[in-house]
Formats: C-alpha cells, structure tokens, sequence
C-alpha cells in the first residue's frame, strides 16, 4: 500500500503592511507564521514620523496649538486640551467656568466622534460594511459642530490657554436648495439647524441613544462578529495594567481607571456618569465597554447643555497679555492692536519649571509634559501618546491567533498613528 507523504507546513515570515486595513496610518507588521497561526508579531512604528515635539520647540507656545489636532487626527480636541491645561498649570491660571463646561462638552463630543470613528472602521475591517455607514452619518453631525464653534470640521484650534476660542454661536448654517436634493430632503436636514448649537447639540443628544440601539442590533449579538471578537487577544488585568494600558484597553480588562473620576480636571466632578467595564479582557468586551462609554457621554453632554443654557458668562480670562482683545477694539484702539500683533508674534513666556497634565483621551491617558526654561517656546515637549503602549502588546495579544484576527486586534486597539509617530 503506498502512503501519501503529509504536505510539511513551513514558517516564513509575512509583512503585512505598511498599507492595510485597522491601522489609521502606516504601520508594518513583520509577521513570523506557522502555517497561518501567528508565532511572532513585530510591529514597526515611525513611516508617518511628523516630528511634532521638536516642532513645537521652535515656536512659540500658542502656535503649537494646532499641531496637537493633528496628532491623533480623530480626537482633535482632546489633543488640544491637554497642552492647554500644561500652559494654564505653568501660567498658574483657570479658565472661566462657562469655558470648562464648554471643554467638557467638547471633549465629550470629540469621544463620540472617536468612538464612532472606530466602530465604523473596526467593524468594517472584520467584514460588516453597514456600520460603517451608519457611524459615518453621525460623524456629520459632530463635525458640523466643530465647524459651528472653530470655522473647522477637522482641525479646530479651538481651546486657549485661559479658555476657548469664542462662546457658543446663537445659529447653526442651514443647507441651501439645490437641484441635487429635494425642497423635502433639505428642509428635514434644516429642521434641527433652525436655532442655536446649544439647540442642535440637545436634538443630536436626543437621537444618539437610538443610533447606538441600532449598531448594537447590527452587531452585539451577530454571531458572526462575536466568533470574530470573543476571546480573541485577551489581556488579564494585571497584565494590562503592567503593560501601561489605559482608557478602554484598560477597563475592558476589568480595571477601573478613569481619569475624569479618578483625577477629575475641569468640571468632570459636578457631572453624572458611570465607568463601564469589560471582564474577559477580549476584543468583543473592548467594543461593549466603548459602546457604553458612547451613551456615557451623551449623558454628559446633555447635562453640559442644561447648564450652559443657564449660565451664561465669559469664556476667556481677560488678560490681553494671554488672550486677544476683540476683533472692533483691535481695529479701533492701538494698544489693541499692539497686544494684538505681540501676542500673534511673539506670544507669552511661561517661568522656568516643568509640568505634566493629563487627560482621558477617548484612546486613553494623553499626556504633555513641557519643560520651560523661561523662553517663549518650551525647552522640551513630550507626549504620552495612548496608543503607543498598547500598539507594544501586539506580539502578546496576536501570538497563537489566526492571521485575521491580527485585523481585528489591531481595530480593537483603536490607533491612529499621527500621535505614535509623533
């Protein structure tokens, strides 16, 4: 009897990328196989290198500004935010009250806007193509809301050392009649557009409930995305937290750290939210906790609405040595225009010393830690970017995986590489 030789399985190794699905950015993973069971994932970071770091060391303070929105270019004002708050922790100032609830708000909105982002993609990435549509729809909403408060649906430089940028416009831009859209179809889209932001915030907020009903539907239960998701790249808490996790990487482990809870900065401690929490430590418990983490905010941002429609107030310290005097007074006045030109030039020195803010970035800790040397630009910047940690615990999380759950990994860690190759 002759017996047929058994076909030998061989390693070899694999690049898969720099372009490929998952990853927003450029990412190249050199992967070791067994047949088409992962050994070893080496991941190489540093195609997109921006140098945004040494870049801010050669200008001054406030025009480093609009270079954190384009570090991790889905969350632009939470980037904002944490260098921010370094500038108002040397300058050894607060903004006004009215602006930390517009912060607040914001960054709720910039979460949203993450999540969405990242459900869309991952979604699609594991093979389900209406999510992706369905999240992009309501990305339109959130960034008209950019567009509303800084004139950018991306890249808003919106938030200021001392506050924000401008209060919050009393009306929206409506559609226009076109030949392309029926009178019907553009006056639904104007419906919720006919009053101030703070009014077609509160109708998104009303409606995001429903919409998240909806990619749960789609997803939550499909068997097809939970054999994709369960018990694919667990991570134990301890691990996790050995690792330098953070954000929903950390709490889909099962541990409780919050930033806005544990170590609340602006008004995160005079609103009402839970922490969600996974318990498997897998990639379907990472998208459970981000879904919850989604209505969370809706909450928030529906209590931020309620109070600054009470509270009306400034939103910038008025200290024209910090802060730009009015557009008419600089037109009109010359010392205006004189802080003006100073502050647009030359902008504001901050003393000597070092400091280190931090905030609950949708990804995670997003970190500034400035160095001054009592200049007008600092003498050192450095960001802890989230997901740089976790992008580390690829090899951990990948190896004995099939080679298309390395997709799915890669979508649960939610990176986007302008802020690890920074």
């Amino acid at each position: 009897m002759e017996i047929t030789p058994v076909p030998e399985i061989r390693n070899y190794t694999l690049n898969f990328g720099p372009q490929h699905p998952a990853a927003h950015g450029v990412l190249r993973l050199i992967l070791e196989m067994d047949g088409e069971v992962i050994e070893r994932a080496d991941p190489h970071i540093g195609l997109l290198h921006r140098g945004t770091e040494k870049l801010a060391e050669s200008k001054p303070y406030n025009q480093s500004i609009g270079y954190m929105d384009r570090l991790d270019y889905v969350s632009m004002m939470c980037n904002e935010h944490a260098y921010v708050m370094a500038l108002e922790q040397m300058l050894g100032i607060e903004a006004p009250v009215r602006a930390q609830y517009i912060r607040v708000m914001f960054d709720e909105i910039t979460r949203l806007m993450n999540h969405l982002m990242w459900l869309g993609t991952h979604a699609l990435d594991v093979g389900a193509m209406t999510t992706f549509l369905y999240c992009f729809r309501e990305r339109e909403d959130l960034m008209d809301m950019y567009e509303a408060v800084s004139g950018a649906r991306m890249h808003a430089t919106y938030y200021r050392p001392g506050g924000v940028y401008r209060d919050l416009p009393n009306a929206m831009a409506q559609h226009k009649y076109s030949k392309y859209k029926s009178k019907k179809e553009i006056d639904k889209l104007n419906a919720a557009r006919s009053g101030s932001l703070l009014d077609f915030v509160e109708d998104f907020t009303s409606r995001f409930p429903g919409y998240v009903d909806d990619y749960e539907t789609l997803l939550t239960d499909n068997r097809i995305w939970k054999q994709r998701t369960v018990g694919i790249g667990v991570v134990t808490p301890e691990r996790a937290k050995q690792l330098g996790f953070t954000g929903p990487m950390l709490r889909g482990s099962g541990v409780e750290w919050d930033l806005r809870k544990k170590q609340p900065y602006e008004v995160y401690d005079k609103v009402d939210f839970d922490i969600p929490l996974g318990t498997e430590g897998d990639c379907y418990d990472r998208y459970l906790v981000r879904i919850e983490e989604m209505r969370q905010s809706n909450r928030i941002i529906k209590q931020c609405i309620n109070w600054l429609r009470a509270n009306p107030g400034s939103v910038m310290l008025d200290d024209h040595k910090l802060a730009p005097p009015k557009r008419e007074e600089m037109k009109g006045d010359m010392e205006s225009l004189i802080h003006h030109f100073k502050l647009f030039t030359e902008g504001y020195t901050l003393p000597a010393g070092e400091t280190y803010a931090a905030i609950e970035h949708p990804k995670g800790e997003f970190g500034i830690y400035l160095v001054s040397d009592g200049a007008n630009k600092p003498y050192r910047l450095k960001i802890r970017a989230p997901g740089y940690a976790h992008l580390a615990a690829m090899h951990e999380m990948s190896e004995g995986h099939m080679l298309a759950d390395v997709v799915a990994i890669i979508g649960t860690m939610d990176v986007v590489f302008g802020e690890i190759d920074r």
